[in-house]
Parts: structure tokens; C-alpha cells; sequence
């Protein structure tokens, strides 16, 4: 992709999604994602007429005098967009592939999150980390981060979710929104899901194209796995292969439907031949319902 194909590209993404920005989630993000009110900032020696109710008593041990805990009003939130960008994303069966649904998912959360005068940042990965963006504010931040994921190319095939989620908990130490936007094709994630989502609030974004889990019978074909480049040839008409190929994805189906509810995470599901905007929408109205 040449510059000027990459930039007419990136403000053809801005101007699709800020229009939905603007006329679909103009409200919907701020009702949700709100400030914390008073945050902890620090600790300092008990003065005269301080609030008792403040004291902290752990720090107060050690010393042997009081001190009490100083707050500071928090106004604005961190968005870190978590982006799987394993060959796997580069499959689309219909109009789009799946990373560019997630392109288009990312600027629609950015675009969001600056109106609400927050700050977005954003992982890259594929079986290691990639790419860091630290989380910043305004509109050419946002346009920045468009433009790396449509010009990106990653090192690595494959997908290592617990990686991406151990450096998200190393490099953010506030607590932030993380959309973990991925088709979720690993394993044993489940435990570091458990932990960063004790500090983080973290959103599951699934991406998902039908055509990956039908099996077309068509007879003798050749298949290759997009992210051990493996090749096969498999009989599509082999009435025992078709049944395991249903019963891998609902394994992983139930899988992923596991991990997200032990670890109390909540999940927009994404089906890329489908629009996105109503799964976003419903997302955010269950949210809103719960506050």
C-alpha cells in the first residue's frame, strides 16, 4: 500500500466511523464509561482538623504516628485497544476480512473515548507483543493508531492472548477499559484473563466469520492453517472428518463461553458479514442497565 493509498484508507475509515460516532454512540459511551470520582493519589501526615475517617492505619503502624490518605478527583479514563493481529485476521469470506472489521471497531471505540476526553492506547500482538502505542488524547493520536493497523505487518503468525494480557498488566498500571479485540483461536488464557481482569475493566470483542466453521462439501481440497502455514489435503465429503471440524468449534465455542464467565468478563460478539453497530449498541445498554 502506497502513502496516498494508506491515507485516502485511513480517512475513509474516520469518516465511516466518526458518522456513527456522532449519530449512533454519541451518548452511549459517556452514559457508561464515567470517571471513578475520588481516586487515591497518596499518603501524608496527619494534620489538625484532617478526617479521621482517612487514617490509614496500615502506614500509621509502621511509623508510629498517623498519617491519612490523600484523593484526588479523577475525570478522565485510559481505552486500551488489545489488537489480535494473527494470520488468522486476514480471513474473510464476504465484503471484509476480519482485521479490518477490527479497524473499524478500534477507530469506533477511539473516536468514542476522545469525545469523552479520554485517553487511548493500544497493544498489537500476534504470539508475542508487537506493537505499544502509549494511551494518549485527540484526534491525530487517533488517527495515528488507524493508520498502524491498516499499515501494519506483523513479525508472527500465531496467537498468545496470556502474553498480551501479562504486558497489559505490567505496562498499565491504572486501572483501564481493555477491548481485546481477537477471534480467540488459543487456549489456556483463562488464568491470565483472571488476573487482569482483577485491575482492568476488560471487554472480550469476538470476531467471528461463518465460513470458518462451515465445512463446504465439495470434495478433495487443499487446506492451510493461516498461522502454522501447515498444508493438508482433506476429503470435505468424509462424513466422520465434517462431524470432528462441527465438534472443534463447538468445543471452542464452550471454551471461550467458560473462560469469559468464570473471569466475569463481558463479550460483544462480532459476526463480520453482519453490520456491528447493533452488538455495540446492546452492549452498551446492558452496561447502562446495570449501573
Amino acid at each position: 500500500m502506497t502513502t496516498a493509498e494508506l491515507l485516502k484508507k485511513v480517512r475513509q475509515v474516520e469518516i465511516k466511523t466518526r458518522g456513527l460516532v456522532n449519530h449512533v454512540f454519541s451518548g452511549e459511551y459517556h452514559s457508561v464509561f464515567k470517571g471513578r470520582g475520588m481516586e487515591f493519589s497518596e499518603v501524608r501526615e496527619y494534620s489538625y482538623g484532617d478526617d479521621i475517617r482517612q487514617i490509614d492505619w496500615n502506614v500509621t503502624a509502621r511509623h508510629g504516628k498517623p498519617f491519612v490518605k490523600i484523593f484526588e478527583e479523577e475525570r478522565e479514563l485510559t481505552v486500551m485497544l488489545i489488537v489480535d493481529m494473527s494470520r488468522s485476521g486476514q480471513f474473510g469470506s464476504f465484503e471484509a476480512m476480519k482485521n479490518e472489521i477490527a479497524t473499524e471497531l478500534c477507530a469506533v471505540l477511539a473516536f468514542s473515548a476522545i469525545r469523552n476526553n479520554d485517553k487511548v492506547g493500544m497493544i498489537l500482538f500476534t504470539d508475542k507483543v508487537e506493537k505499544f502505542i502509549p494511551p494518549k488524547k485527540g484526534k491525530p493520536h487517533i488517527l495515528r493508531l488507524v493508520r498502524d493497523l491498516l499499515a501494519f505487518e506483523p513479525e508472527r503468525n500465531g496467537t498468545n492472548i496470556s502474553a498480551v494480557l501479562e504486558y497489559l498488566n505490567s505496562a498499565i498500571k491504572k486501572r483501564s477499559i481493555a477491548f481485546v479485540i481477537s477471534d480467540f483461536i488459543d487456549k489456556e488464557y483463562e488464568q491470565a484473563l483472571r488476573i487482569v481482569s482483577k485491575r482492568h475493566d476488560v471487554i472480550a470483542v469476538t470476531l467471528q466469520d461463518p465460513r470458518e466453521r462451515e465445512l463446504p462439501k465439495i470434495g478433495l481440497i487443499k487446506f492451510r492453517d493461516a498461522e502454522t502455514m501447515q498444508e493438508r489435503w482433506i476429503d470435505t465429503s468424509d462424513i466422520p472428518l465434517r462431524r470432528a471440524f462441527e465438534r472443534y468449534w463447538k468445543e471452542h465455542d464452550e471454551r471461550l463461553n467458560k473462560a469469559l464467565l468464570s473471569t466475569k468478563v463481558d463479550r460483544i460478539s462480532i459476526e463480520v458479514h453482519k453490520p456491528y453497530i447493533q452488538p455495540l449498541v446492546n452492549f452498551f445498554r446492558m452496561r447502562e442497565a446495570r449501573l
